[in-house]
């Protein structure tokens, strides 16, 4: 007991590999996983942008994982969890009302990545985590994830508008239709005008070129 206390407050939050000769310990291996410098900002836009929790959900050990989540800012964090319990967490979340974007790179996120309500491999994932995800990250920078969802928020911005547009327009016509305003003819191209102008306003970039890359993730 005194020499795991002494082991344990010499971590320093790092994972621990014991190491045994005839049962008796010969040694500890502590391995620390680097935390990507862009994680934090890349966390931090992204509640800007209305992400209300960040959960992480990881193997490693209880201290390696309170550090993490410490440094970085996380909500929550659940530490040496099986795959199986991965993906019942985000059935949890989901029950609670909430909407879950899972993000992973392993065989054992697969699971959880099935499970969410949009899921993202990284860059060098596993196939079968590629294979489940909804979209793949061709770039490996966290970065893409703040992009995905600006573009996304603009994009069903853009949606919106256009069915608000095609509703009112078309109302419109049909109104002044019955009220004998505008002849059918007239009606009809109107109609077919307006339609080409929602087109053309609907291939405009939802982002600046500089700032939307096509080569950064595909669906």
């Amino acid at each position: 007991p005194e020499e795991m206390a002494i082991i344990r407050a010499e971590n320093e939050g790092r994972s621990m590999i014991y190491l045994a000769i005839d049962e008796r310990l010969a040694g500890v291996i502590c391995i620390e996983d680097p935390v990507r410098q862009e994680a934090g900002r890349v966390i931090h836009e992204l509640r800007q942008l209305g992400v209300e929790q960040v959960v992480m959900l990881t193997g490693d050990g209880e201290a390696a994982a309170a550090k993490v989540a410490s440094e970085l800012g996380i909500d929550h964090f659940k530490a040496q969890i099986l795959p199986e319990y991965k993906a019942k967490t985000v059935e949890q979340l989901k029950a609670e009302g909430h909407r879950v974007i899972m993000v992973g790179d392993g065989i054992n996120d697969s699971p959880a990545l099935a499970a969410a309500d949009v899921s993202i491999a990284m860059k060098d994932a596993s196939d079968i985590a590629q294979e489940v995800a909804d979209i793949t990250l061709i770039s490996g920078a966290l970065d893409e994830l703040v992009l995905m969802r600006r573009l996304s928020q603009k994009m069903l911005a853009k949606i919106d508008t256009q069915y608000r547009l095609i509703i009112g327009i078309n109302s419109s016509l049909l109104a002044l239709g019955l009220f004998g305003a505008i002849t059918p003819a007239t009606s009809a191209l109107l109609h077919n005008l307006s339609t080409l102008a929602i087109s053309v306003n609907a291939m405009r970039p939802c982002l600046p070129k500089e700032t939307c890359a096509a080569e950064a993730f595909a669906v």
